[in-house]
Parts: C-alpha cells; structure tokens; sequence
C-alpha cells in the first residue's frame, strides 16, 4: 500500500514539473564550450567526456579480441592537441537539440563526441574509429531527478521535497565493441550479468551505425 502511495506522489510530481516547465523557457540554453567536467555553465549541464581514460577490464573469454579496441581508445582520449576541431548543432534528434564535435588528427577523422538534450536528461554518446571505422562507442546517460529549473524555490511552489541535484541522477553507461564493422561485444553498467542474445546486438549494432551514418553526412 505503501508503495503505491509513493508511486502516486511520484506521478503527480511528473505531471507537476512538466506543467512548470513551460514557464522557463530560458532554461534549456545553447551549450558553450568548457573544461572536460561534469560542469553546470549558465542552466546546461555538461557531462564529462573521456579524457585519458582506460576502459573497463573485459572477461578474460574475450579479452584478447577487446584488447586492440581498448588500445585504441586510450590512445584516442589521451590527445591534448588536434590538427582540427569542428562543432556542428543537431538538428531534430532531441527536445533542446544537441552538438557533435569531430577531431582530426592529420586529416584523419579519429573521433565524434555527440551531445544530446532533454527536459530529463543529457546522454553524451562517444564514437571512436581505427583506420576509418568505427572500433569502440561509449554511452554515457544521466537522467535527472529533476528538471534543471527545479530549484529550492519551485521545489516549495510544488510542495514538493525534493530539487535538482546532478548527484542524484540516475547514470548509466554502456560501451559497445566493433571488430571488422562487427559489434562484437557490450558492456552495460545495469547489466546483471546475463549475456546479451544475437537479436539483441544485431539491433544495437544496425542503431548505432544508422546515427553514426548520420553524424558522418552532417560532418561533410
């Protein structure tokens, strides 16, 4: 019983904080460039992308297959000086819309940050390539607890007992693994430990490759 109370309470606070959102248009604005950081600039948050990061240590059954791909993006995110660096708005993926950035090294594309914004939410989405094709994607979502406007004063407008707070966003994050074009491997930080079946790669990867067919036209 006491749960669906809780449920309820949580329902009306939704419909509560969408009703409210329409009256601060200024919230959601353009995102300007700033440190690496999980920063808030103006009203945006910026979550922190990989910056001379190792990744995570696969299961040993794969490890060896996984090793090149993990080289790979170690060497990628530990670059501190690009040949050229390009910014470009995407249009009509989400609510308050996003930016890509694409690295150059040499006249090489190396790699594609996305950025992708939402009322809930920020996912930043990292594409890695080796030789021209993509090798390693990592995913990085944060869904909010409540939205960016949500401070002390609207929180007690709403009687509500809870404002916006970046620590208590519920973060998840998912690496996938490309081998010859292949997705060949997923690590999801949710994941309780059953492997993911053939159906299921095989709609990620198909996903994956179509956004990143789009990021690739935008760039051009």
């Amino acid at each position: 019983m006491k749960n669906k109370y809780v449920c309820s309470l949580i329902i009306l606070a939704v419909m509560i904080i969408f009703g409210n959102a329409k009256n601060h248009p200024h919230v959601f604005l353009k995102v300007q460039k700033t440190e690496r950081s999980n920063i808030l600039y103006g009203d945006t948050i910026m979550i922190k992308e990989s910056f001379n990061d190792e990744d995570v240590v696969p299961n040993e059954y794969i490890k060896d297959r996984l090793d090149p791909i993990r080289a790979n993006f170690k060497r990628i995110n530990s670059i501190t000086k690009w040949t050229r660096i390009k910014q470009k708005d995407i249009e009509g993926v989400s609510a308050e819309g996003g930016e890509a950035t694409f690295y150059y090294q040499k006249k090489r594309l190396e790699k594609i940050i996305a950025r992708h914004y939402g009322e809930m939410g920020q996912l930043l989405i990292e594409y890695y390539l080796f030789n021209g094709k993509l090798s390693f994607v990592f995913e990085k979502e944060y869904r909010y607890n409540r939205p960016l406007f949500y401070d002390v004063k609207v929180m007690k407008e709403n009687n509500d007992t809870e404002a916006f707070d970046l620590k208590k966003s519920e973060i998840t994050e998912t690496r996938y693994y490309f081998l010859n074009a292949r997705l060949i491997h997923i690590i999801d930080s949710q994941d309780c430990g059953a492997p993911f079946s053939a159906d299921y790669i095989a709609e990620e990867e198909k996903r994956i490759k179509e956004d990143f067919k789009k990021l690739l036209h935008l760039e051009k």
